[in-house]
């Protein structure tokens, strides 16, 4: 007994654990197979969910294909719109560079012709310039000599007396009575004595004072050239102003204006000097002038000389006029007797046709009478 319960009592845990283990088995097999069960439901659903998916994706994707598909129509219409709008601007901007860059290139082609017009004449100008220079320098060479300097005085003198004076009304460097010999005598009309004119002109105090270098050489060649001056003009008050032969008033003639002008507003005393012994200081311009009314005083004398000629020509043509008169009433009368003529040949030929008329008559009475005889 002792041995069969031991036995027993040892085989129980066995037993008991043995029914755990068949019902745990039991139970694991259990849930295997609710846990494989769910599982292949879950699957089919999950597939199930995975093919409405499947079909909203792919009825999105047709969407989105049929969406995408009417964009790229859109984006290629309006890229086929932008094509052309750009390729219009593109050729409107080609027109207008293409004239901008004409109407440049032919602005640019008339401004350098314009410039090279303007060159031109500035080359022109600058050789006239050098021309001139050239000929200043000539002319400061010609005025540096006495008698070189005399020459050009006298010639700027004689240019202008011969443009404005006929000639015989001068004569240059004449033979006085006193032995001098002026520049020029102007003849004047009416036998009234001659205008002389002295184209000489003290230039060596002149360009000294004017390339003065220091106040003391201007001023002892102002001196210089006041001396020489007022010489001059005495020289020229005794040695040409003869009465009876030369007019008491004598011109000197300065070859300049602008020396002229100097010597009016910086040596008035000596154009005074000079006016006090009827030495008149003249310029080109005043000789011009002065000769002109020359020329007009000739001209008048010239008329009144002409003018007993005149005047015996409209004696003439007053004759001619008064003898017209006189032929013409004498031609006046003439038609009037010849009128007069008409008028009674008018008369006789009214005569003769009421004669002829009367005639007619009787000769046309006398044939009717012997018609009715006969009968």
């Amino acid at each position: 007994m002792n041995g069969m319960i031991d036995s027993h009592s040892l085989a129980a845990p066995f037993i008991l654990n043995a029914s755990f283990a068949i019902a745990g088995f039991i139970g694991l097999f259990f849930l295997l197979a609710v846990y494989f069960l769910h599982r292949d439901r879950y699957r089919r659903e999950k597939e199930r969910t995975g093919e409405r998916h499947l079909e909203a994706l792919l009825k999105t994707q047709a969407e989105m294909q049929g969406r995408m598909q009417t964009m790229a129509e859109l984006f290629g219409a309006r890229q086929a719109e932008l094509n052309k709008s750009i390729r219009e601007k593109l050729d409107s901007i080609t027109t207008y560079i293409g004239q901008s860059i004409n109407a440049q290139t032919k602005s640019t082609h008339e401004n350098l012709a314009i410039l090279q017009e303007r060159i031109a004449i500035i080359d022109n100008a600058q050789n006239n310039i050098q021309s001139l220079a050239s000929q200043v320098v000539e002319i400061q060479n010609i005025l540096s000599d006495k008698q070189t300097r005399g020459a050009f005085g006298q010639g700027r003198m004689e240019a202008i007396i011969t443009d404005a004076l006929p000639f015989g009304h001068y004569t240059f460097q004449p033979t006085l009575s006193n032995g001098t010999r002026p520049d020029c005598i102007i003849s004047m009309p009416n036998n009234a004595p001659s205008l002389v004119i002295d184209a000489k002109f003290p230039l060596e105090a002149w360009n000294t004072m004017r390339h003065a270098a220091t106040p003391q050489i201007r001023h002892a060649a102002e001196n210089r050239f006041r001396k020489d001056m007022e010489v001059h003009i005495r020289d020229i008050a005794q040695k040409y102003l003869i009465a009876g032969e030369t007019q008491d008033t004598a011109f000197l003639f300065i070859p300049s204006e602008s020396i002229f002008a100097t010597i009016h507003e910086e040596f008035e005393t000596l154009v005074q000097k000079a006016n006090n012994v009827r030495v008149i200081v003249v310029s080109p311009s005043l000789l011009t002038l002065s000769i002109q009314v020359v020329q007009a005083i000739l001209k008048d004398v010239r008329m009144r000389e002409q003018a007993h000629l005149i005047q015996s020509e409209v004696r003439k043509l007053i004759e001619d006029v008064i003898r017209l008169d006189d032929r013409v009433r004498k031609l006046q009368n003439h038609f009037q007797q010849t009128e007069k003529d008409v008028q009674d040949i008018l008369v006789s030929t009214s005569k003769l046709s009421r004669r002829s008329a009367k005639i007619e008559a009787l000769e046309l009475s006398t044939i009717k009478e012997s018609t009715e005889g006969k009968q």
